[in-house]
């Protein structure tokens, strides 16, 4: 099935369905992949082997922050493009929807989460993309003050050359001053312990990190206990660090979505 999705490279959504195990509730799963990853990174390729055998329907969308796609909708447009995965998810037969990301993925995870209700849960894989921390040590500060004077003088739809990090890697974005501050300013709609405190009523979360992860060091008060509690909610610690924990952490993942 993996070979046939990699050929269809204009395909902007993988969905992977299970058998159906009969009548009743299943549940759909969203799998979004990192900044500047494909939806056919090894670790979501397994995870996503996993959560099938559960008997899952689970989608893996090429997001605006693709590889191929490089950023091409503000944070906003990108949650309206996640209603439609959800969307076919559910006419495909999904009576329960759980929307999951790794790194920026799981970023956008939780804002969605904090936007839509009725999600059932919300997947946080080693997540990533932290617009506050980076202010507070002026990594970007040229880059927001050039997209901030764009936007006021007409041209927030014009293409520039913005900094971005990841991973602690630097390296530059060519995309609009809309779309820049939509992800970067730390005043912005990306800030994930914001979303996570505005996660909606019945919404479970679950915040996996590995124990080699950058954002390991500032624990679960960063996000995760911002968010409303739940009885479903947990936090779990995973060996290994930042790229692997889809993998890592698959057993963990697929315990926690049974007891949805």
């Amino acid at each position: 099935m993996w070979k046939l999705a990699a050929a269809m490279s204009a395909v902007f959504v993988v969905v992977f369905a299970a058998g159906q195990s009969g009548a009743g509730e299943r549940l759909g799963v969203i799998l979004m992949h990192g900044k500047g990853g494909t939806p056919m990174a090894r670790s979501l390729r397994e995870l996503t082997e996993e959560l099938e055998s559960e008997g899952h329907l689970v989608s893996v969308p090429d997001m605006p922050w693709s590889r191929r796609r490089g950023f091409d909708k503000t944070y906003e447009d990108a949650m309206k493009e996640i209603d439609g995965v959800v969307a076919a998810l559910r006419k495909q037969g999904a009576t329960r929807i759980v929307v999951g990301g790794h790194s920026l993925g799981a970023n956008a995870a939780i804002g969605y989460g904090a936007r839509r209700d009725g999600i059932a849960g919300i997947l946080a894989i080693a997540p990533g993309h932290v617009p506050v921390l980076w202010a507070r040590r002026g990594f970007f500060d040229d880059s927001l003050k050039k997209a901030k004077a764009m936007v006021a003088s007409g041209k927030a739809d014009t293409t520039a050359d913005f900094d971005d990090i990841n991973q602690g890697e630097k390296f530059t974005v060519t995309i609009t001053a809309r779309i820049y501050l939509s992800w970067w300013d730390p005043e912005g709609p990306a800030v994930m312990p914001r979303n996570a405190a505005g996660l909606r009523k019945g919404t479970a979360l679950l915040w996996i990190i590995g124990e080699r992860d950058r954002m390991f060091k500032r624990g679960k008060n960063y996000g995760y206990v911002k968010a409303p509690p739940h009885p479903r909610s947990a936090y779990v610690v995973v060996r290994g660090g930042h790229r692997a924990t889809p993998r890592i952490g698959a057993t963990e993942i697929t315990l926690w979505l049974r007891k949805l």
